[in-house]
């Protein structure tokens, strides 16, 4: 998941950073209250990460002022308030969870990869995909990005599908072959990756922003640049 931390504590910060080191998650931080509403709204997020005690601005506002415009990140608030009041305070700025200090670093995957699930879940179930400012409707098989069509031929349409639905997560090139093209086509082939290059010449590179990674020996990622 591509999360984000606002959090002041370089202590806080780096437990969670060692703790989910190898997860395949992507941790941008911020330390202060303003630069964290500032990160969430230029940037798509799979998950924030709120501390309420922050220079600036508290995460509570941060929260109320993200749900002014997404409706849909996960927010999980992560504070030493632990009173039945300030838990429900951050509900009632619609914050999904709470997780009080100290926590167990087990607990915090476990919270993760539950809103991990429900993110993904929402992205297989919904008729329209958004990756950042590529957007896919699966019932007109149009595909946008930047608002600007992109006309796809029916495999580049099945691959830019299988690696939107499956964001953030490193798909193999054999999961790829498998799923794009039958489990029974030829293993030896180079056809991912040239398929990926065609998709890169018509998603990617008209614009800055690169959406399609190579992941050296473990294969793709679709996810955003930063």
């Amino acid at each position: 998941m591509e999360i984000l931390l606002v959090e002041d504590e370089p202590s806080v910060i780096s437990l969670i950073e060692r703790g989910l080191k190898g997860e395949n998650h992507s941790i941008s931080v911020a330390m202060d209250g303003y630069t964290g509403l500032k990160m969430a709204g230029l940037n798509s997020y799979d998950l924030i990460i709120l501390d309420v005690m922050l220079p600036g601005m508290n995460g509570l506002e941060i929260c109320k002022n993200i749900r002014k415009t997404n409706k849909d990140v996960p927010i999980l608030i992560l504070s030493a308030l632990n009173q039945t009041e300030d838990i429900v305070e951050a509900f009632n700025r619609d914050a999904d969870d709470y997780l009080t200090k100290p926590f167990k670093l087990d607990e915090l995957r476990a919270r993760i990869n539950r809103q991990s699930r429900k993110v993904r879940q929402q992205t297989v179930t919904s008729n329209t995909i958004t990756v950042d400012n590529l957007v896919m409707d699966r019932d007109s098989k149009n595909v946008q990005r930047e608002g600007k069509s992109v006309i796809l031929t029916a495999t580049e349409y099945r691959l830019l599908e299988y690696l939107m639905v499956n964001k953030n997560r490193i798909l193999s090139r054999v999961d790829i072959l498998e799923e794009v093209w039958g489990i029974d086509f030829n293993m030896s082939t180079n056809v991912v990756d040239v398929y990926v290059n065609y998709l890169r010449k018509k998603i990617d590179y008209p614009t800055e922003k690169k959406l399609i990674h190579t992941v050296i020996g473990m294969g793709y990622i679709l996810r955003n640049e930063n």
